[in-house]
């Protein structure tokens, strides 16, 4: 099917006050796992335009806090989120989110986040993987024991290997593919739940 930049989506985002079509593929993890809750601490990497972060500081409440972070400035208010242009790949990131208003640690992270595309697919799809294992070593280091993640990925032949590393870190780990998602798109998205207590030293 050839890719249409204004579908049904993309006209109801519009229609709901939403910046983006993709809020309805987090809308369907929420449907299908409930894993934001009234008065979360929500950290929300790759967070531009901002649609996720719109979506779930109404889940959270007035009661949550919601910090977003991308490369590019998010220019959204929101009475219960901050933004901050930042970059996963400079260090001490988990000593810097100590430093946000809305500090560590959180209730689910989220990551939306994908490279930008070189037409190369082995390349995207490798550049992809990096920033799901960049994601998950961050939310190991910030999420309550209990915690969940979500995090997108272009599918390739590491996704099995990376569902498995989620299930020795989390109660579960499933996959899904929402509907909103675009056909031509490879998108998928890991929803990983319950956060392991790390294993003692003793």
């Amino acid at each position: 099917m050839p890719y249409k930049p204004d579908d049904h989506f993309a006209k109801k985002a519009r229609s709901e006050s939403y910046l983006a079509r993709s809020v309805y593929k987090l809308k369907e993890i929420q449907d299908k796992h409930q894993l934001l809750r009234k008065g979360n601490h929500i950290l929300d990497l790759g967070a531009s335009p901002g649609s996720w972060s719109q979506f779930a500081s109404e889940v959270i409440g007035p009661k949550g806090q919601l910090l977003g972070i991308d490369l590019t400035e998010i220019h959204l208010c929101l009475d219960n989120a901050h933004f901050m242009v930042g970059d996963l790949n400079a260090p001490d990131w988990q000593d810097h989110l100590r430093t946000t208003p809305v500090p560590p640690p959180y209730d689910v992270v989220l990551s939306d986040m994908a490279p930008k595309t070189t037409g190369v697919k082995s390349a995207d799809q490798a550049r992809s993987v990096q920033l799901c294992e960049q994601a998950l070593w961050l939310a190991e280091q910030v999420l309550r024991t209990g915690g969940h993640f979500v995090c997108k990925m272009f599918d390739n032949g590491e996704a099995p290997a990376f569902r498995q590393e989620l299930r020795t870190k989390f109660k579960a780990a499933h996959v899904m593919r929402p509907k909103s998602t675009r056909q031509v798109s490879t998108e998928i998205f890991f929803v990983a739940l319950g956060l392991l207590a790390p294993e003692s030293d003793e």
